[in-house]
């Protein structure tokens, strides 16, 4: 047999000031006899971000923000149109495109596994193994038991939730240097996803390596998350540790008059009103003395989830908030523009 190589250091990945177009498309009307011609799209737009090597990184954007151009662009995917993309471990970072070396360390999984239709589970199994050099037979074997897979079964004849699992199973036993989960988890039920998070921490404890979690779930996953990276309208908006960005907001509830005289001059992120209780989320974080005047006043400091932070920060759309939310905006603190 052929000495067993180590395993690769956990890869990190820069970006800088990294542009993604499409080109045109033409839309032929054989019918009408005419062909329209639409302008090129924007994906990705002067991204600059560092992913630290041997953390979980959250990948957060809503749809169409740039999270799946961002992960194929790491996965040697997709080419930029501008700027650099670097992946690798520390000392060591090359460009993916067309890199045989990079790219058999780093393995993107989406939602449908991708694997071969017409060849039972068991076939893409062997395959993997054969193309992963850190992949884990045991585990793979475990996971599909836990997650109750048949893999005498072609992935056509799986349910969405089963062909998911298959996916997840992949990613977790190929325990490449850089792993990364595009929404794999949607299809499976809330048991089979909470599974999968925890059978996730438990490898990742024992085999550190990179790996970055892009899911509408945030909710779900925050709790996993060491680093964010949110993407808004193919910027990088934010891109820090969870902990920083949980700073980024802090929750007032309380009587209208006592939450709108604490709140006055910050930035109002959201605010919902029932009978006399207000509740505003704010930008940043409370002064000790103010904190303490909100208890004295019979007013609640919560802090923020995730997911409403990252919600509030993305949407263009909020309309203006009364009172307090009067004061000038000004961008997120740390925003990467």
């Amino acid at each position: 047999m052929p000495p067993t190589l180590p395993p690769l250091p956990p890869f990190g990945a820069q970006l800088d000031d990294v542009v993604v177009r499409f080109g045109r498309r033409r839309d032929v009307d054989v019918a009408a006899g005419t062909t329209r011609v639409s302008d090129s799209s924007t994906a990705l737009d002067g991204a600059t971000l560092t992913i630290r090597p041997g953390v979980i990184t959250g990948i957060l954007g809503r749809n169409g923000a740039g999270k799946t151009t961002l992960l194929s662009l790491l996965a040697g995917f997709t080419q930029p149109t501008g700027g650099s993309v670097l992946v690798g471990p520390e000392g060591r970072m090359e460009r993916p495109w067309e890199n045989p070396w990079v790219t058999s360390g780093t393995l993107l999984v989406r939602e449908s596994g991708d694997v071969v239709e017409d060849e039972k589970v068991s076939w893409a199994l062997k395959y993997y193994a054969g193309m992963r050099p850190g992949w884990d037979a045991d585990l793979a074997g475990r996971l599909l038991d836990r997650f109750e897979v048949d893999t005498r079964k072609k992935p056509s004849a799986l349910s969405r939730g089963k062909r998911s699992a298959v996916g997840a199973t992949i990613g977790l036993a190929s325990r490449a240097p850089l792993t990364i989960f595009d929404e794999v988890y949607l299809g499976m039920d809330a048991p089979t996803r909470y599974a999968f998070y925890e059978e996730l921490l438990a490898d990742y404890a024992e085999h550190p390596r990179t790996i970055l979690l892009s899911s509408h779930l945030v909710e779900e996953v925050e709790r996993l998350f060491e680093d964010v990276v949110v993407l808004d309208r193919g910027r990088v908006l934010i891109a820090e540790t969870a902990d920083e960005m949980r700073a980024r907001g802090v929750s007032l509830t309380g009587p209208a008059a006592a939450v709108e005289r604490l709140g006055a001059g910050r930035e109002v992120l959201h605010r919902q009103q029932l009978g006399g209780t207000v509740q505003v989320t704010l930008a940043g974080s409370l002064p000790d003395d103010v904190a303490a005047a909100a208890q004295a006043a019979g007013v609640a400091v919560g802090a923020v989830p995730l997911q409403d932070l990252f919600v509030r920060l993305t949407d263009h759309a909020a309309p203006a908030r009364p009172g307090a939310a009067e004061a000038e905006p000004t961008a997120p603190k740390g925003a990467l523009r």
